[in-house]
C-alpha cells in the first residue's frame, strides 16, 4: 500500500511534469508567429454596380491576398426580411443583387425593390425604402432587382435634401430617386420622388414589361432599359431605352432599337435588359441591345433587325446615336447580348486603344472600338446552318471574333451524350439523335433543334472582370443544351395542355408557337458533356487562354454526386470579381459558395458556404482599413437554388 508519503511524491512529480508541459508550451506559444495584422489599406468605395462606370469589376484592393484568402471568414450577415415579409412569393424571386458602397454606406436592393443602407463595417441597417410593388403580378423574369445607382449632385443646392441620391428600376416600372442619406423619396424628382419609365406605352397585361437591372447615371442624365415578356406575341412593347433628368425627373429623349429597320418589319423588344456602361469623359452610353420579338421565327421581319443583337453607343444627352455593331444577324435563337459592356483600355497586339469587350450567349467575346465601334480584334463573317421555317430568311453568315476562340462548345454527336449510368447515356443519345443539330446557329425546326450553348449562355448577365495591368479578362460561361421546337399556330394550345410545366409560348401572330426545354436527364444533370460551366482567363494582348477552369459541383444540384462527379462544374449565373492583389472572387454556380481563385493559374484557393444560392456577382470595398468581400445570397427560381435572404460579408480576422 502506497504511503501518504508515496502519494505526495507521486504528485509533485506528477506537478513538475505538468509545469515543464507548461511552460514548453508557453515558450512553443512565444515562438509562434501570432496572426498577422491586417496590412494598411485605403479606404477604396464600389460606387456603381460594375465597380466603376466602364463595368470592370475590378479592385485595387490588395489587402486580401493569394497568401491569406484561406483565413477570410464572414465578418457579418445582413437580412432582408423576404423569408418572412414575402414568403408566399419569393419562391418567384431572384436575388441577384450587387450591392454598392458609397458615402459611408453601403447599399442593397432585394428582390422586391426593397432598399436598404447599410453599416459597411457591420452589416446594421441605416434606413430602408419599400416603394411596394404588387408582388402577385406575374413578371417574366421572376421579381428582381441587379442593383441601383448613386448619384452625387455637382451642384447641390443649400439646405435642400437629396444631394446624394440612390435611383432605383422598379420591377413595376418607376424610376424612384431617394435621398442617399435618409432613404426619403425626393420631392422634386417626377411625382413624388418617382416618373413612370413606362408613361404611354400600351400593355397586354402589367407584368409584361418590368426593368431589372440598374439605371446608369452620368452628366445629369439617367439611363433606363427594360425587360420584356418574350414569345408571347409578334409585335411586342418595344424596347426603347429612356433618358431622364437626374434633378427634375423630366423626361430627355427615347432611342428605339427597330428604329433603324424597314418599316415594313413587324416586330418588337431588342430592349436592353443587361446593365449599361458609360465614358463619361467621351459622353457616351453604351447598351447591349436584344433579340427581336419573336425569338425563334422572323418570317415578319425579314433581313437584319435594325440595331438588335447589337453593341449601340448613343450620346448620353442627347440619344444620338455614335454607332453599332452587330453580334448576331437576324437572330432567331435568343441570343441577345446579355451583359454589360466592359470598358477599358486593351493592348492587342501590343497596341493600347480604348475598348468595349462584349460577352456573349454564344460563348464569344467581341472587341470593339470605344470610339467608332469597328473590331480591335478582327471578326469574320462565317457562313452558318441554313434550311429555316417556312417563311423565315436566315441570314447565311454570323460574325465570329478571331480571338479568343469561342469559350463555350457548339457542337455534339449523338456518341456525345453524356450520363452517369449506362440507361441515362442511352436516354440522352436518343434526345439528342432525334433532333436537328449542325452546329451554332442551326435554325429552330418542326423537328426539334438543339440550341448549343442553350439560351442562357455562354455569358449570361454576370458578364466578365478585366484586369488593366495584366491585361487579362475573368469571363465565367455555362455549358447546357436547349431543346427548341416550333410547334404550328393551331396546335401551341393543346401541346400546352398536355404539358403545362413545360415552358410553350404562343408567338401570337407568328404560324408558330413555341417549346423549349433543357436537354437533362431523367436525375436531372446535362446531356452534354462536362464541363458545365468554367471559369476562363484570356490574355487580351493576344486573344489567348491562359486558363479555364471548372467552377461548381454537384452537391446542392443533385445531391450525392458531387462524389461520383469530380471537376464538372455546373450552369452558372453571376459574374466575377477581380482584385489588385492577384484573386478572382465568383459565386455563380449551383451550390451554394463564394470562392476565390488564384488569378495566375485558376487554382480554388478558398470557398465559403452561403446560407442560400450565390447566383450574384460579388463586390468588394475596404472601410476604416478592412478590406470585405460582399455576395447576395437567396433564392434563384430559375436555377432552383436554396431560398435565403442575406448579404454576407468576407474579411480577414482583425
Amino acid at each position: 500500500m502506497a504511503t501518504f508519503e508515496d502519494l505526495r511524491r507521486r504528485a509533485l512529480g506528477r506537478s513538475a511534469r505538468l509545469a515543464m508541459v507548461l511552460a514548453g508550451a508557453v515558450a512553443l506559444a512565444a515562438c509562434t508567429p501570432r496572426p498577422a495584422r491586417l496590412a494598411p489599406e485605403p479606404d477604396r468605395d464600389w460606387p456603381v454596380y460594375g465597380g466603376d462606370q466602364g463595368g470592370q469589376r475590378f479592385s485595387p484592393a490588395r489587402q486580401i491576398t493569394p497568401q491569406n484568402v484561406a483565413a477570410l471568414k464572414p465578418a457579418w450577415r445582413f437580412s432582408t426580411g423576404d423569408l418572412v415579409s414575402h414568403a408566399a412569393d419569393i419562391g418567384h424571386s431572384a436575388f441577384e443583387n450587387t450591392p454598392i458602397m458609397a458615402g459611408g454606406r453601403v447599399y442593397v436592393c432585394s428582390p422586391f425593390n426593397e432598399v436598404f443602407a447599410v453599416d459597411p463595417g457591420t452589416g446594421q441597417r441605416i434606413w430602408a425604402y419599400d416603394p411596394r410593388i404588387d408582388p402577385k403580378v406575374h413578371y417574366p423574369n421572376e421579381t428582381n432587382c441587379r442593383g441601383v445607382a448613386y448619384w452625387r449632385d455637382p451642384e447641390p443646392r443649400t439646405g435642400e435634401p437629396c444631394a446624394e441620391r440612390i435611383f432605383l428600376n422598379t420591377n413595376d416600372r418607376r424610376l424612384v430617386a431617394l435621398d442617399a442619406a435618409t432613404g426619403r423619396a425626393c420631392p422634386g424628382f417626377g411625382q413624388g420622388g418617382a416618373v413612370d419609365v413606362a408613361k404611354g406605352v400600351k400593355l397586354n397585361r402589367d407584368g409584361e414589361m418590368q426593368i431589372t437591372s440598374p439605371p446608369v447615371v452620368a452628366r445629369g442624365v439617367v439611363v433606363v432599359g427594360s425587360s420584356i415578356d418574350d414569345n408571347q406575341r409578334v409585335q411586342e412593347v418595344s424596347g426603347a431605352v429612356r433618358a431622364f433628368d437626374a434633378r427634375t425627373g423630366a423626361p430627355l429623349w427615347t432611342w428605339d432599337p427597330l428604329a433603324s429597320a424597314p418599316k415594313e418589319v413587324v416586330a418588337g423588344a431588342a430592349n436592353v435588359w443587361a446593365p449599361m456602361s458609360v465614358d463619361e469623359a467621351r459622353g457616351l452610353v453604351f447598351l447591349p441591345t436584344t433579340s427581336p420579338s419573336p425569338d425563334f421565327w422572323g418570317g415578319l421581319r425579314k433581313g437584319d433587325d435594325g440595331d438588335a443583337d447589337s453593341v449601340v453607343a448613343l450620346d448620353i444627352q442627347t440619344g444620338r446615336k455614335a454607332w453599332a455593331f452587330k453580334t448576331v444577324h437576324h437572330d432567331v435563337w435568343d441570343y441577345d447580348n446579355p451583359a454589360q459592356p466592359t470598358l477599358a483600355m486593351v493592348a492587342w497586339n501590343g497596341a493600347p486603344r480604348p475598348a468595349v469587350l462584349q460577352p456573349t450567349k454564344q460563348g464569344l467575346l467581341f472587341t470593339l472600338g470605344r470610339e467608332d465601334g469597328r473590331p480591335v480584334i478582327p471578326v469574320e463573317e462565317r457562313p452558318v446552318p441554313q434550311g429555316a421555317a417556312p417563311g423565315e430568311v436566315l441570314s447565311p453568315t454570323q460574325p465570329f471574333p478571331v480571338a479568343p476562340k469561342p469559350l463555350s462548345p457548339s457542337t455534339i454527336k449523338p456518341d456525345d451524350a453524356f450520363g452517369l449510368f449506362p440507361w441515362e447515356k442511352a436516354q440522352c443519345r436518343r434526345q439528342i439523335e432525334t433532333a436537328r443539330h449542325e452546329g451554332l446557329f442551326t435554325p429552330p425546326s418542326t423537328q426539334g433543334t438543339i440550341e448549343y450553348p442553350f439560351t442562357g449562355g455562354g455569358s449570361n448577365w454576370g458578364g466578365l472582370a478585366f484586369d488593366e495591368a495584366r491585361q487579362v479578362a475573368y469571363v465565367n460561361t455555362s455549358s447546357a443544351m436547349h431543346l427548341v421546337t416550333l410547334i404550328p399556330a393551331d396546335k401551341v394550345a393543346a401541346a400546352k395542355a398536355a404539358e403545362p410545366d413545360a415552358e410553350i409560348s404562343p408567338m401570337r401572330g407568328a404560324p408558330f408557337g413555341m417549346r423549349r426545354v433543357l436537354v437533362t436527364s431523367k436525375i436531372g444533370l446535362p446531356c452534354n458533356p462536362p464541363p458545365w460551366g468554367q471559369l476562363h482567363a484570356i490574355d487580351m494582348r493576344t486573344g489567348k487562354i491562359l486558363w479555364e477552369v471548372p467552377i461548381g459541383t454537384t452537391r446542392d444540384l443533385a445531391p450525392g454526386t458531387q462524389f461520383l462527379l469530380r471537376g464538372v462544374g455546373t450552369p452558372n449565373f453571376g459574374g466575377p470579381l477581380a482584385t489588385a492583389s492577384g484573386l478572382v472572387f465568383l459565386g455563380a454556380s449551383l451550390d451554394n459558395y463564394l470562392r476565390a481563385y488564384d488569378a495566375a493559374s485558376g487554382r480554388e484557393l478558398w470557398k465559403g458556404r452561403l446560407p442560400g444560392g450565390g447566383q450574384a456577382t460579388p463586390m468588394t470595398y475596404v472601410w476604416k482599413g478592412r478590406q470585405y468581400v460582399l455576395i447576395a445570397s437567396g433564392r434563384h427560381s430559375k436555377s432552383r437554388t436554396k431560398t435565403a435572404d442575406e448579404v454576407v460579408a468576407f474579411a480577414l480576422p482583425q
